[in-house]
């Protein structure tokens, strides 16, 4: 799912959709295919992904890795965006991941970490990938919080519509009801990199210390992502620098996003 405008990350994506976001210097929306690939899953046949907002720069990225599902009139909601997938699930069930989850485990590898979710699966209930709720916080199902991947059957996506909706209303709150929703514990890492501290969060995770090979630092760099063609000529400090920006010699930043040759997001 990588139709999302991402607005708790504005202005950053004013710039670019929330799926192509980069998170130690890969796009989310990269990760997350990484993933589905991991499992033995690839091409137009097997994999989809959904567009809306900034929809040309999602089906530009994707090219022929995935079938392309675009929403003109603006995002439509997990719910809404497998709606308008039906025709391609045709009868299948699906594994459904948000583009924006940053998951790692450091004991598996990128699909082999989610395995689990499909091991043993009937084909007839609802599979939630999960984390213990943090303390002192309620919601979420049964203690646990969704985790960016579900597994969900033909019989529950046959009736979905490409009206705007979400899958927490039409599948996974009736699921409970019908105590046919499983809950898949992750075992590793999972961050929601809606808003500019979670997303520098998930970058300072997966890659704090990365300079990309073609950036040019002449300043400082400490516990910092910079990302290919950057160029850091101050100091920086715990920030995500994007592709091709700039960072000008005088300049500090610290918990920051850096993005062109002037747009800084304080994270």
């Amino acid at each position: 799912m990588a139709a999302g405008e991402g607005q708790r990350l504005r202005p950053l994506t004013e710039l670019l959709p929330k799926a192509l976001c980069p998170v130690g210097n890969v796009a989310l929306l990269d990760r997350a295919l990484t993933r589905i690939n991991g499992l033995g899953l690839s091409g137009p046949s097997q994999v989809a992904v959904n567009a809306a907002y900034l929809a040309e720069q999602v089906v530009t990225h994707v090219g022929d890795r995935a079938h392309l599902s675009v929403e003109p009139d603006g995002p439509l909601g997990t719910s809404g965006g497998l709606g308008r997938l039906r025709g391609w699930i045709d009868g299948r069930g699906a594994l459904i991941g948000n583009a924006d989850a940053y998951l790692a485990d450091p004991q598996r590898e990128p699909g082999k970490d989610i395995a689990a979710l499909l091991e043993g699966w009937t084909g007839e209930t609802v599979r939630m990938l999960t984390r213990p709720l943090p303390p002192g916080t309620t919601g979420g199902f049964s203690g646990h919080r969704f985790a960016g991947f579900s597994l969900v059957p033909w019989r529950y996506l046959r009736d979905l519509t490409d009206e705007p909706s979400d899958l927490v209303r039409t599948v996974w709150r009736p699921a409970e009801a019908a105590d046919e929703l499983e809950l898949v514990t992750y075992d590793g890492v999972y961050i929601d990199t809606g808003t500019p501290a979670d997303y520098l969060t998930a970058n300072l995770h997966a890659a704090a210390g990365l300079t990309d090979p073609t950036a040019t630092l002449t300043g400082r760099a400490a516990e910092s992502v910079i990302g290919a063609g950057a160029e850091v000529h101050g100091s920086v400090t715990r920030c995500v620098i994007w592709p091709g920006a700039t960072v000008h010699e005088g300049e500090s930043l610290r918990d920051a996003v850096r993005a062109g040759p002037d747009l800084t997001v304080p994270a």
